[in-house]
């Protein structure tokens, strides 16, 4: 029988379809999380704390692969370094770790916390392999729905996106985990490029919507890399399917009481 392959942050949006491919794989999986869950078939709910360390030791023993998952827009350099010393001294035989496209190219305060993550996950002395993917459908669809709430939607010029499905994330993660370790790999992003104004529009027409969208301007460093497609993924990239349009499709319904 193979050795539990941990995952934190199973709950998540990436976790809920990662785990289920590993449990087909034949691989039982072992969740972290903060505040833990009951048991399945094939599946440990532990309770660690990755911020402050509580756990994490106990968590990591007897396993072999980590796949690092859990983060947010805040401290993802500290869990990462929090789990990437205690894999170490598991002798955990690798760590797979998902990032995002532009990590190493947008000067943001949230994509240089991930930008240090990779280091730290690089720097453990632990095997490592690093996926840096695009904006997940998942996450894009939450990001227009917030837009196309205001009656005025600010949209920042020259931003583009390629929307990539979780599923596809999902699968490509799973197959790393399994694979022998291989450092920094090719991107994965969406099948196309959308300016942002598009994908904005494109939910509204799919939600029978009406608002007005107004240009705005990113200024400074943050804002001449965007424009330069900084945040899109690196020549050589592997192309999900799925498109966007498909997704939105399956999610969506027209709001026919809003008239605006």
């Amino acid at each position: 029988m193979h050795p539990p392959i941990l995952v934190t942050g199973g709950t998540g949006t990436i976790g809920r379809l990662v785990i289920p491919l590993l449990g087909a794989a034949g691989h039982p999986v072992r969740s972290l999380s903060r505040r833990g869950g009951a048991d399945s078939p094939g599946v440990e709910q532990v309770v660690a704390d990755l911020a402050t360390g509580a756990g994490v030791d106990a968590t990591v023993r007897d396993v072999e692969v980590v796949l690092h998952l859990a983060g947010g827009r805040q401290g993802d350099d500290q869990l990462a370094r929090t789990l990437a010393r205690a894999a170490r001294r598991a002798d955990v035989r690798q760590l797979v770790f998902v990032s995002v496209t532009g990590a190493d190219r947008v000067p943001l305060a949230w994509l240089r916390t991930k930008l240090a993550a990779e280091q730290a996950v690089a720097d453990s002395g632990v095997p490592w392999t690093t996926l840096r993917a695009g904006q997940l459908h998942e996450l894009t669809l939450t990001l227009v729905r917030k837009l196309a709430a205001l009656p005025v939607v600010p949209v920042p010029g020259g931003m583009r996106l390629e929307p990539v499905d979780g599923r596809e994330v999902a699968a490509r993660l799973v197959e790393l985990t399994l694979a022998a370790p291989a450092g920094l790999v090719p991107d994965l992003a969406g099948p196309q490029v959308y300016e942002l104004g598009e994908l904005v529009r494109g939910y509204l027409r799919a939600t029978d919507r009406r608002r007005l969208l107004v240009p705005v301007r990113i200024p400074g460093r943050a804002g001449r890399a965007y424009r330069a497609g900084a945040n899109l993924a690196r020549r050589g990239a592997t192309r999900g399917t799925r498109a966007w349009t498909e997704f939105l499709a399956e999610q969506v319904r027209p709001a026919t009481a809003d008239t605006r």
